[in-house]
């Protein structure tokens, strides 16, 4: 009976970081849709929002991350590369980001929908 209290202690710590995680997703929904508003200055929905350019909010289920990743990196037809971008916007440079974060980012907010 006396190892129990030490074993709930632990339980509580890893429950408090495990509902951490999940707390730290939203932020990457906010980065991702400061990253959809801001890139390039004007947003990437300046020109993904018009036709007949792709939809990225559909695109994002079409497209694989690594797809997506690279052609954010190396661009694609008519679309700039636009990693720099991304990675010298503000929020992503405040909050750390790594590509891969900055990306997941992305998704994320693709994922959920325009608010």
């Amino acid at each position: 009976m006396k190892n129990q209290k030490p074993l709930k202690g632990l339980l509580l710590i890893a429950g408090m970081i495990f509902a951490g995680a999940s707390v730290a997703e939203e932020p990457s929904v906010e980065i991702g849709e400061k990253i959809y508003t801001r890139a390039f200055g004007r947003g990437c929905g300046t020109c993904h929002d018009v036709q007949p350019n792709p939809n990225l909010f559909e695109s994002v289920n079409k497209l694989s991350k690594e797809e997506l990743t690279k052609v954010l990196v190396e661009g694609r037809n008519a679309m700039p590369k636009a990693m720099d971008q991304i990675m010298a916007l503000g929020p992503v440079k405040s909050a750390g980001l790594t590509q891969d974060q900055a990306v997941d980012a992305l998704i994320a907010y693709l994922k959920a929908g325009k608010k």
